[in-house]
């Protein structure tokens, strides 16, 4: 018989949260040690995304229009897309104004003074390219594929969105003769998410191979260069979850901390990844076994990964001006205005990837031209450690979404979501 210490050491070495954060430590320990060989080790990581991406097309397609189909009628659709909008647009637009309040405040970059001309435009350039796609055209454009294959090969996730929206809706309108196609749809969903189960057991390695990646390119030592905007921005989304996210939380009757431990394993993914999306098929599962109604679940969290980014929203405006008082640029209150107004507006549709918080931020400062474009160069070195914090902050406020709006729809089984917050014994 083994003693109950051991089984515990044993269970934690068996399960996913406990090998993820293994795997992180070691990561750590080899970028640190020998930097050239952890930075030689990114193939590890960038495959296992890669792995994952291959199935979140299919994992949002069926969830969202099995979800969308079993509501019965288009009314709740449209009543639970609305209620999810409007949670999206309030923690959005506050995440916004906090990072804009908290570099107003603790001046990150005051004191640097660093001259624009100075800087190498050459290592952003990709990023401002990649940003011309954010306008407003551009993104209604992309939302539409080419063709409807293309929207599931092409790995876009509002793409693949748009298209299940419309099967979703189109099964409904068929009604009963439609039946076969949702019977269909169900059990490929299962099938999807037993190979989804088969790549996660990859995860200790993509994290290993993404953290001595991280640490043998950038190490240590960036963080000290720019600790006082890595440490602002940390604090931030720190406090973002525990007050905020917790707030809301706690009016809806659970445990932010509850729901931290309870999404453990995931948590530790994102971190080792940088990158919300190696979670999300997971994030459904979890939502639907804590109590969340499926339909719910497959309209929440999908969207909620282009339009819920509270990491990134906090991120856009703190970097914004840490970037205006390194380059001594001085702004008005009505610049601030506007550039909380173009932070919204670019914020939006930015899905939850890695980098692609540092390619809104250049979306951004192109329209205002008061802060230069050029002086993202500045937080190039960081952005990778900053894309952990906006991915976790990110997956965190999509997790609290979805509960939230679950509940608000009469869609939640609290006896469920207690039991599966609950501590382990």
């Amino acid at each position: 018989m083994l003693s109950s210490e051991t089984q515990v050491k044993t269970g934690f070495l068996r399960s996913m949260h406990g090998q993820v954060l293994i795997a992180i430590l070691l990561g750590i320990a080899v970028g640190a040690l020998w930097p050239a060989f952890g930075a030689s080790l990114k193939p590890l990581g960038d495959a296992f995304i890669k792995l994952v991406k291959m199935v979140i097309a299919p994992v949002i397609f069926l969830t969202v229009t099995t979800g969308i189909s079993g509501m019965g009628e288009l009314k709740a659709f449209g009543r639970v897309a609305a209620k999810a909008f409007l949670y999206f647009f309030c923690l959005s637009t506050l995440a916004l104004m906090i990072g804009l309040a908290v570099a107003l405040a603790a001046h990150p970059g005051a004191g640097m003074h660093i001259a624009p001309a100075s800087l190498d435009t050459k290592t952003i350039a990709d990023y401002v390219e990649q940003a011309h796609d954010q306008s407003v055209v551009g993104f209604l454009m992309a939302l539409i594929p080419t063709t409807m294959l293309s929207a599931l090969t092409e790995g876009n996730i509002l793409q693949t969105l748009f298209l299940a929206v419309l099967t979703g809706i189109a099964i409904s309108l068929v009604g009963e003769r439609a039946r076969p196609v949702s019977d269909l749809l169900e059990r490929l969903a299962l099938i999807v998410f037993r190979i989804v189960g088969i790549l996660m057991r990859a995860a200790p390695l993509g994290a290993f191979g993404a953290m001595a990646f991280t640490i043998g390119k950038y190490g240590v030592i960036v963080l000290l260069n720019l600790g006082a905007l890595v440490a602002c921005f940390f604090l931030t989304s720190l406090l973002f979850v525990a007050l905020v996210l917790g707030l809301v939380a706690r009016l809806n009757h659970f445990s932010i901390w509850a729901l931290l431990r309870y999404l453990k394993a995931e948590l530790l993914l994102v971190l080792g990844t940088s990158s919300s999306e190696a979670a999300l098929p997971s994030l459904i599962e979890k939502m639907e076994a804590a109590g969340c109604d499926k339909a719910v679940v497959g309209l929440v969290v999908p969207t909620g990964y282009s339009f819920n980014l509270d990491g990134t929203n906090i991120y856009m405006t703190l970097a914004a001006l840490f970037i205006a008082q390194a380059l001594d640029v001085h702004l008005g209150l009505g610049q601030e205005f506007a550039l909380l107004a173009v932070a919204m507006l670019s914020s939006k549709g930015a899905a939850g990837v890695t980098g692609a918080g540092f390619i809104t931020l250049a979306a951004t400062l192109s329209i205002v031209p008061a802060v230069p474009v050029a002086g993202m160069a500045l937080i190039l070195g960081v952005d990778r450690f900053m894309s952990q914090g906006r991915s976790l902050t990110n997956f965190i406020g999509n997790a609290v979404a979805t509960i939230v709006v679950a509940r608000w729809e009469g869609a939640l089984d609290q006896e469920k979501l207690d039991a599966a917050l609950a501590p382990a014994d």
